[in-house]
């Protein structure tokens, strides 16, 4: 979902990056409340993770690319504000160094992808916390669903944004097809990768995890005493 440089006009672009650098001044601020000594390691594994699976890129058209965005995996593991600050530090690596998404367009991937890939993606997964049974295998389930609804939400923002601001001499309407029925498929592979994920670190160390905690019982507890690791 990588924009590139003048694909949408300055105005836009420097709405965007508005919106980016209140986001991520804010998640700055809010992460605080959820570094610790378990979750502050696991944000850089969760960086590199993304940033490897952000590397595989499928071509949607117009110069857009559709991958795997790895939002709502990163809020369930590390928690929303510290997903943020993960999945912008990888965007602007990838500007820098990969030629992954235009420098001026930085704001407008950071608001698709870390703002309103996390929000939408945890918000889904504490709603469907929120109605599936209190046990553990209901947060994989919970953090798929989250990880489905991100990645389209993700691209349909960026299809209005390509209304209101788009250079290129396409439909809109064309773009919001390409972008949604894309990330539609995106977002099954997405949410089975991020299921997946979650399951495997619950099952080994679900105190690494951060919206399970409540949720793992006593083996929770007695990993992060050290008991029995």
């Amino acid at each position: 979902m990588h924009v590139p440089d003048g694909f949408l006009d300055a105005p836009t672009s420097i709405a965007t990056g508005v919106v980016a650098a209140a986001g991520v001044g804010l998640a700055l601020r809010k992460a605080r409340t959820e570094l610790d000594d378990r979750t502050a390691p696991m944000a850089g594994l969760v960086a590199a993770f993304v940033f490897a699976g952000q590397m595989i890129n499928f071509p949607v058209g117009a110069g857009t690319s559709g991958h795997l965005l790895g939002g709502a995996l990163a809020a369930v593991l590390v928690g929303p504000w510290t997903a943020m600050l993960c999945i912008s530090v990888v965007l602007l690596v990838q500007g820098l160094f990969m030629a992954d998404g235009g420098l001026t367009a930085l704001g407008t991937n950071i608001t698709l992808m870390a703002i309103v890939g996390v929000v939408v993606g945890y918000g889904v997964f504490r709603l469907a916390l929120g109605v599936l049974p209190r046990r553990p295998g209901s947060v994989p389930l919970a953090a798929a669903a989250g990880a489905l609804v991100s990645v389209p939400a993700a691209a349909s923002v960026f299809s209005l944004l390509f209304a209101i601001g788009g250079t290129a001499d396409i439909a809109p309407a064309k773009v919001l097809t390409a972008m949604v029925g894309w990330h539609l498929v995106i977002g099954i592979g997405e949410a089975v990768i991020t299921g997946l994920v979650v399951s495997a670190v619950i099952a080994s160390r679900p105190d690494l995890v951060r919206g399970a905690r409540g949720y793992a019982g006593r083996r929770s507890h007695l990993q992060s005493e050290g008991v029995g690791a």
